[in-house]
């Protein structure tokens, strides 16, 4: 199996939904960053199940130990190896479907290919993987932001039929939602309540955005900074889309309107999201990410077992009416490996490359 996304920062992750631990190897990490294991809490809070009914009941302490890489509080430039163990598995409620193939699930696919799969939690095609992403984005944006002045940030930018009908950041951490208009978090309240109350699901879309990158950062022709950050997002589980940027509503822009007109004092717009020909513009770094409904549903269905048989499957246990409430830290968590992988590369090879003219007020300096 492939486990490790980067090439000069590398990060491997392992471990499944309910086995004993899950944990990553952070292969590449600069020596010198200042961490501790209590820096990880607030970005695994974030992502974490079980803090408000919109989300799985789940329930885990999510404390990181640090078992190699550091020293005296800081990292020594050997690989860094984070531990979570997991305290709140419930691997029964499994059982009934341990040799059913769940529609919608990674399950039919795993067995084709394996010919085993580990049933519990949905083993290592559970979103628990995305917690050691979670951790090793708290180094990466540490770095990032000490280093280059670049932050990372996002929101939920649709919830099923929902949109913002305004943008406030201030907001968005001050709800279960990440939602950037306040009022409408009472909306979103009765939307999650009915939907849960009817036993369904509903997708989500996440918008992740950098700001502060300098221009520079990517490579043609397949080191490309937006088509990393499309595969990174992809790689994320239930993801089903990604747009750089405008996106696909490039499709009904006129070349006009969609190319980003340059003055004097800037960039005019940004359609493209802060990329072009795969290497960063200066601009803010923009992407958006569509996460599908979940498939555990206490619905029934049709479906097949291991032997062929027809059954009629209904998954219990505890699942997110909707995965993408709780995938913005993972978003931005991808964002910000891409980057720093992305901003070491440039470093590698064109870190003797003085400021080029004319560099367009307001650029952060590679």
């Amino acid at each position: 199996m492939s486990n490790t996304t980067g090439r000069l920062l590398r990060v491997t992750t392992f471990g499944e939904s309910h086995g004993p631990a899950i944990g990553c190897v952070i292969d590449g990490c600069p020596p010198g960053i200042a961490i501790a294991p209590e820096d990880f809490a607030h970005d695994l809070a974030r992502r974490a199940t079980g803090k408000s009914r919109h989300t799985s009941a789940r329930r885990e302490a999510d404390a990181v130990e640090i078992l190699s890489g550091v020293y005296e509080g800081v990292t020594t430039g050997t690989p860094v190896a984070l531990l979570i163990r997991n305290t709140d598995a419930r691997s029964k409620d499994y059982a009934n479907i341990a040799r059913q193939f769940r529609p919608g699930h990674a399950d039919y696919a795993y067995w084709q290919k394996y010919g085993v799969r580990d049933p519990r939690g949905g083993g290592r095609a559970s979103a628990r993987e995305t917690t050691m992403r979670v951790a090793a984005a708290v180094i990466a944006k540490k770095w990032l932001r000490e280093r280059h002045g670049v932050t990372v940030r996002a929101h939920l930018s649709r919830l099923g039929e929902l949109a913002p009908a305004a943008h406030d950041w201030s907001a968005v951490e001050d709800n279960p939602f990440f939602w950037p208009d306040p009022a409408q978090v009472p909306q979103l309240e009765a939307y999650m309540d009915a939907l849960r109350k009817s036993g369904d699901s509903v997708g989500a879309e996440v918008t992740a955005v950098a700001d502060g990158v300098p221009p520079g950062w990517g490579e043609p022709v397949y080191g490309k900074l937006d088509a990393e950050l499309a595969a990174a997002m992809m790689s994320i589980n239930a993801v089903k889309g990604v747009a750089i940027g405008d996106g696909f509503a490039s499709v009904a822009q006129k070349g006009s309107q969609h190319r980003d007109a340059m003055a004097p004092q800037g960039f005019l717009s940004n359609h493209a999201g802060g990329v072009l020909g795969g290497i960063s513009t200066g601009q803010q770094v923009v992407v958006s990410v569509a996460f599908k409904p979940t498939s555990s549903l206490r619905l029934p269905v049709e479906g097949l077992d291991a032997d062929g048989n027809e059954v009629e499957i209904v998954t219990t246990g505890r699942h997110d009416p909707c995965v993408g409430i709780r995938a913005t830290p993972i978003c931005e968590a991808m964002l910000a490996l891409v980057l720093m992988d992305q901003a070491l590369r440039h470093r590698a090879q064109c870190g003797d490359v003085g400021a080029v003219a004319p560099r367009i007020p307001g650029q952060a300096d590679g």
